[in-house]
């Protein structure tokens, strides 16, 4: 986060002088000196319209006091404003009568009654009745402008915010303003729905019931519904929302301005996937193999079969026949209970987090890592990732607002066209598995004399400027651009980029808490803490009594061992490898292959299926814990129901099984575990419960964190917050911004997702952490805690193979709205999914006869095939293909064989 300046200018407001920041606006100065001013079309993450009027003020000018718009007139040393004059009560009466002219009385049957503004502001500023009596303006109502958003245009009060957030933020222009005089609407342009990623927001931040999520239409009020502040686990970027319910069912998502991470905003994946969770096709009870049956069995038998099942194929075959697949969706207690079950009780290293979809641990853990904010302040970003729109959305937003609004260069390197590519400075579309030789091209000591990888020369000098003139600050954000070429040359790609000087990185690895789960250890070589097997063995094995001898296996070998029978017990821990995993052919075969699989998940899956036994896992709001972000951000999971059943979170079950393996893992509570994996985890260290819970901490710490000296984290790097009583949202929370947070908070009776230290200071750290030095003297570990892991890339051992005059090369790459489970059982998610399409270089179409696309045949040589509509588009390279992975339907898992480097296809005209 950026210091914030010690400059400020004196202001009067109501005959009280405050301070304001310089160019801050007078709304919101007035605001944090405690003078609200209302409003209906500012909000303070866009740019001021000053549209509605309501914010009008007395500004002292040279002729004395004039009427001006508070949300557009900056603060200026030494100025005078008045909030409250009859000058400035008749306005707001004028502005509201005019308002109200037409708005239709339907608060009773409104969405938006008992939080919104207008009736709000009407009640406290209002004229308190109309002038008016003249029937109003009718319209048909609701219209669709989406498969999630409906519109009343009666109630629209034309503030603009929603058609400024598709336009400045969001980046997708698709609703604007229609018509004339009191004949304008909100309305979409002909034949193009209203389908943007983050259409959602612009329902949260309608000031009114204009606007309406279709999921939540009808279902519930304010008064209601109890809520608890959380973070959303449907993609790593971690956004802080509002989880409310009403009874025993979630019935909404808020988003809340996290200023280090999300500013307010959700993508529509995230806000509507609370129906999964609602779902009644969720597992809630353990289910067991009888025969070709899964049958309903207690926990006390389905355990048992579970710990023999385990225990047999460890006594028999050896720890290494044992592998766990999964975790990533696990709060960081429950991955931690996992990987030291796995560990320190099965003795097995075969563990892995990622599906063979993500990158090798070490570079993962070990690169130097940028915030977020550090990434949108960089002087140069390269995005070596995929396409961030598609799988981390918020985190579009933020690189979007600092190319558009910043003017930090973005140099894409990526074998396809991604939705950040039109803000790039350079986009250079690299061959397959040739990115290694791209990036040591661009920190070269010498511009480039030919073509790289497929790039033009032009191009690559062009970016290595761009890359010289931002100095050190240089940030990557680093991922698997496409899943058909192997992580190990990104890895390789990454380390050429991380010889230059100073450069940092963003990992953008997609499942909502892979790294917490590599924080924990659900990773071969890695053992909790981002510690690397080798360092952490005798530390570990003091705490553990058992740790693995040797490196195991990652996801893409022990899938290939389980289809050869390798591995005897395979755990799913809400993995779907038969869907998830790049091979779709080679994970079916594991699943059938391995001698005995058990599944800890919330829904049969088409793996889980298979399994000998499914145990029932709580899932997102139903247990607390923490979790953290691509940035190592660790924020603290809200529990607002209980999971339905006898579903279990996953720690207890870790926990029980260990127990009925002859282990005991010394833990009774989530706090239990929290407590051993901050005296364990270097990278934890300093980060108690206590400190968790402080006012300054509420949007997270960045592990490993700035340690005073006092082992406590520095509260220098603390967030802003309010010194006010603490409260399940932040107590500076603009109800105009945004309307539904306060509203359930005074109204309905919410919960806290905070625990009982919630309230303190973060001044109180030093005490805590003093008294946890007197306390620890006695019992102070004999070894000394090992280094956090560094990556070290190793040789690179083989190049790309050529690739045939016959043949393409296949790129793939996950889009928001997939097969997914979580997507598949939420209603209102599952109808978004498009159709798939093969996309190719029109020059490669052209070779087919087929220049304006049509239907062909896509096969690999290794794999099957199937038939598919085929797209021109100049983003793909030439000699290149893209097709989506795991869409509804046929998709890039048929053809990938995880074996190779990269993948090759034949594509035929039908």
């Amino acid at each position: 986060m950026a210091e914030a300046t010690t400059e400020t200018v004196t202001i009067t407001v109501d005959g009280t002088q405050i301070e304001a920041r310089p160019g801050e606006l007078v709304i919101a100065a007035a605001e944090r000196a405690g003078v609200y001013i209302p409003r209906f079309c500012y909000h303070p993450r866009m740019r001021p319209v000053g549209m509605c009027r309501m914010c009008l003020v007395e500004v002292k000018g040279p002729r004395g006091f004039a009427l001006q718009p508070a949300c557009f007139i900056p603060v200026a040393d030494g100025q005078e404003v008045v909030t409250t004059s009859d000058k400035v009560k008749k306005a707001q009466d004028g502005v509201l009568e005019f308002l109200l002219i037409n708005h239709p009385l339907d608060c009773p049957v409104c969405d938006k009654g008992g939080e919104c503004p207008l009736q709000d502001q009407t009640l406290t500023f209002g004229p308190g009745e109309t002038r008016f009596v003249e029937e109003k303006r009718h319209w048909e109502k609701p219209i669709a402008l989406s498969e999630l958003v409906y519109i009343d245009r009666e109630r629209c009060i034309q503030c603009d915010r929603c058609t400024r957030f598709a336009d400045e933020i969001a980046g997708d222009p698709l609703i604007e303003f229609v018509g004339r005089g009191d004949h304008i609407e909100v309305n979409t342009f002909p034949d193009q729905p209203f389908s943007s990623y983050f259409s959602g927001n612009t329902v949260q931040i309608c000031p009114v019931g204009a606007l309406l999520a279709r999921p939540y239409r009808f279902r519930a009020r304010p008064w209601d519904l109890e809520q608890v502040e959380s973070t959303c686990t449907q993609c790593a970027v971690g956004c802080r929302i509002a989880v409310q319910s009403s009874g025993t069912e979630l019935t909404r998502y808020i988003g809340i301005d996290s200023d280090p991470v999300n500013h307010g905003w959700l993508c529509d994946k995230g806000r509507f996937s609370y129906e999964a969770t609602n779902s009644t096709e969720r597992v809630t009870t353990p289910l067991v193999r009888k025969g070709d049956e899964l049958v309903e069995a207690s926990w006390g038998e389905a355990l048992g079969v579970v710990a023999n099942g385990l225990d047999n194929a460890r006594r028999v075959h050896g720890s290494s026949a044992v592998a766990v697949l999964g975790g990533a969706r696990l709060p960081n207690e429950d991955a931690y209970a996992w990987a030291r079950l796995a560990k320190g009780v099965l003795g097995t290293d075969n563990v892995d987090c990622q599906l063979g979809d993500g990158l090798p641990a070490e570079a993962v853990l070990g690169l130097p890592r940028a915030t977020i904010d550090e990434t949108c302040a960089a002087s140069a970003v390269v995005l070596l990732a995929p396409d961030i729109k598609e799988e981390l959305p918020v985190l579009y937003l933020r690189l979007r607002a600092a190319a558009v609004d910043h003017g930090v260069p973005l140099i894409e390197l990526s074998p396809h066209g991604t939705g950040l590519s039109r803000y790039a400075r350079a986009s250079l579309a690299y061959r397959p598995g040739e990115a290694p030789a791209l990036a040591r091209a661009l920190v070269a000591d010498a511009d480039a004399t030919g073509d790289v990888a497929g790039v033009a020369v032009a191009a690559v000098n062009e970016a290595r400027a761009a890359l010289r003139d931002a100095g050190e600050n240089v940030v990557v954000v680093l991922g698997r651009p496409s899943l058909a070429e192997s992580g190990e040359s990104i890895a390789d790609a990454a380390a050429a980029l991380a010889g230059r000087p100073g450069v940092r990185f963003l990992p953008a690895l997609r499942r909502s808490n892979v790294h917490g789960a590599l924080d924990m250890g659900l990773a071969p070589g890695v053992l909790p803490g981002r510690v690397s097997l080798d360092a952490g063995q005798g530390w570990f094995r003091d705490a553990w009594g058992r740790v693995p001898e040797a490196r195991g296996m990652g996801a893409s070998e022990i899938v290939a061992a389980a289809a050869e029978g390798r591995i005897q017990a395979l755990v799913l821990l809400g993995a779907d490898p038969a869907c998830d995993f790049p091979d779709r052919r080679l994970a079916r075969e594991a699943v059938a292959g391995a001698g005995f699989v058990v599944a800890v998940d919330t829904f049969l899956t088409e793996s889980s299926r298979h399994a000998d036994v499914v145990l029932p896992a709580a899932a997102f709001a139903e247990r607390p814990g923490t979790t953290t972000n691509l940035e190592g951000r660790v924020t603290r999971l809200g529990q607002k129901i209980v999971p339905p059943g006898v579903a279990w979170p996953d720690w207890m079950i870790a926990v029980e099984l260990a127990h009925r393996l002859g282990d005991d893992l010394g833990v009774e509570s989530l706090g239990d575990i929290w407590d051993e994996l901050c005296r364990l985890a270097p990278s934890h260290a300093g980060l108690t419960r206590d400190v968790l819970s402080y006012r300054e901490y509420r949007d997270g710490i960045v592990a490993p964190p700035a340690l005073d000296a006092h082992g406590a984290p520095d509260p220098a790097i603390a967030t802003d917050a309010s010194a006010g009583a603490s409260t399940s949202v932040p107590a500076d929370v603009d109800p105009a911004a945004t309307p539904g947070l306060l509203a359930v908070e005074t109204q309905g009776d919410p919960s806290t997702a905070i625990d009982p230290a919630d309230g303190a200071d973060a001044a109180d750290a030093s005490d805590a952490a003093d008294a946890d030095d007197e306390g620890d003297d006695e019992a102070a570990p004999a070894l000394q805690a090992p280094p956090l892991l560094t990556f070290e890339p190793g040789e690179v051992t083989a190049d790309t193979p050529p690739l045939d005059g016959y043949a393409l090369r296949l790129v793939t790459s996950r889009p928001l709205y997939d097969a997914g489970t979580i997507t598949q059982m939420s209603p209102s998610l599952a109808a978004l999914g498009r159709t798939t399409v093969l996309r190719a270089n029109p020059y490669d179409l052209d070779r087919l006869g087929l220049g304006n696309g049509g239907r062909v045949r896509v096969r690999s040589k290794h794999r099957g095939g199937f038939v598919v509509e085929a797209v021109p588009d100049m983003a793909v390279p030439r000699g290149s293909v893209w097709v989506p992975f795991n869409p509804v339907g046929d998709g890039a898992a048929e053809l990938i064989d995880a074996t190779q480097p990269v993948n090759d296809v034949r594509v035929e005209t039908v």
